[in-house]
């Protein structure tokens, strides 16, 4: 069966404007050679560049696709927040929130990094492909219906998700968010509905610094279908494969969706600006086979990621091939050349044995304990 990569030159003309990492340059921030913002396109470019070199992409179906409609906008977002992010689009740009500039034209190229997911997914759906990944840029995890925040314009997963229901009368979907900042967007649009089944593993109290802790269980009816996994800063491979199998995959089972997104976001490396762990791309490819066969026992094998952050120019792209090549089940001749220097860094086994002991007590508190 086919793998689909939805991609467009487009959205890496997306424009964050001048900063150093997230900061405007002035008083005693100095300016940065060619830009400096770290949400910049060359980690999504580096990321499609290496699976063009190394051949991987000629084994993909490889797609662009239409922009979001404003019908499917308007499932989301209220008319209000989008006639102001037209408005400045159509100037010289502007931010509608927190740490989320945009500039002339953002709103037609966030349009189409939506688009990218609804097309994934509804490949997926109809059967034309058997799993996708969408190179969607801006990201769109943190956005709330009402205002963007951390570099998100758009929420590009639940747009398409509430797109895909209404196209093909799409039940129960969980979303499992690796990008190592929460998924407080995601969170807060499905916080009162039991459809769809949340699930973020991210650095404990990183961003938003308040949010996505164990007891935001959701409310009303969807009270029990928002999970958090806030996993210690420094955790490495260990951390996230204990996760997803002590309370991820658990609650997969338990759920029984009929289709799993993935908003997959790069950041949870040692190299990234702007977080503290260890993951690697062989943690990304080992969690890949584990939802893979998830969504085997699950769903068909419907599975479809969408990308969030990540922002290390060198180290991305490693991660996102191995991904790839898991989804594909394509191997190719790259080797990853800083994995050797990443496996000296692991936590050691008192860490290890620590955070294996408080997903333990995750499990508990979520009732999962020897679910599967």
């Amino acid at each position: 069966m086919t793998t689909g990569f939805c991609f467009d030159e487009r959205t890496l003309w997306h424009s964050t404007g001048e900063a150093v990492l997230f900061l405007p340059p002035g008083g005693w921030v100095q300016p940065a050679a060619g830009g400096g913002h770290a949400e910049s396109p060359e980690t999504k470019r580096r990321f499609k560049n290496l699976m063009d070199a190394s051949g991987l992409s000629r084994k993909l179906a490889l797609e662009s696709a239409p922009p979001a409609t404003d019908e499917a906008l308007r499932r989301i977002h209220p008319e209000t927040y989008l006639s102001d992010f037209r408005r400045l689009s159509r100037g010289s740009g502007g931010n509608l929130g927190e740490e989320s500039p945009f500039s002339h034209g953002g709103f037609d190229i966030a349009t189409i990094s939506t688009g990218l997911a609804i097309h994934a997914m509804d490949k997926v759906l109809t059967g034309a492909w058997q799993n996708a990944y969408s190179l969607s840029r801006p990201p769109g995890h943190h956005c709330l219906p009402h205002m963007s925040m951390g570099f998100c314009l758009l929420a590009n997963i639940p747009v398409a998700i509430e797109e895909m229901k209404a196209r093909h009368g799409l039940a129960k979907v969980a979303v499992i968010d690796w990008d190592v900042h929460h998924g407080n967007g995601t969170q807060a649009i499905y916080w009162d509905r039991p459809d769809v089944l949340t699930i973020s593993l991210h650095q404990n109290a990183c961003y938003p610094t308040h949010l996505g802790r164990v007891a935001e269980r959701g409310e009303g009816k969807g009270t029990g279908a928002n999970i958090n996994i806030p996993l210690l800063p420094g955790g490495g491979h260990d951390s996230y494969l204990a996760a997803m199998d002590r309370i991820v995959l658990p609650a997969l089972h338990r759920f029984q969706p009929e289709l799993i997104v993935v908003a997959s976001g790069l950041d949870a490396n040692p190299f990234d600006p702007l977080a503290r762990m260890m993951a690697h791309s062989g943690t990304y490819r080992a969690m890949t086979q584990r939802l893979m066969q998830a969504a085997d026992d699950l769903c068909g094998g419907k599975l479809v990621m969408v990308h969030e952050g990540g922002y290390s120019e060198a180290y991305v792209p490693f991660c996102g091939h191995a991904i790839m090549e898991t989804l594909s089940g394509e191997a190719t001749e790259v080797v990853d050349p800083f994995l050797d220097v990443i496996l000296l860094q692991q936590p050691p086994e008192e860490f290890v044995a620590l955070e294996n002991r408080r997903l333990g007590d995750m499990a508990t508190a979520y009732g999962l304990a020897g679910a599967i």
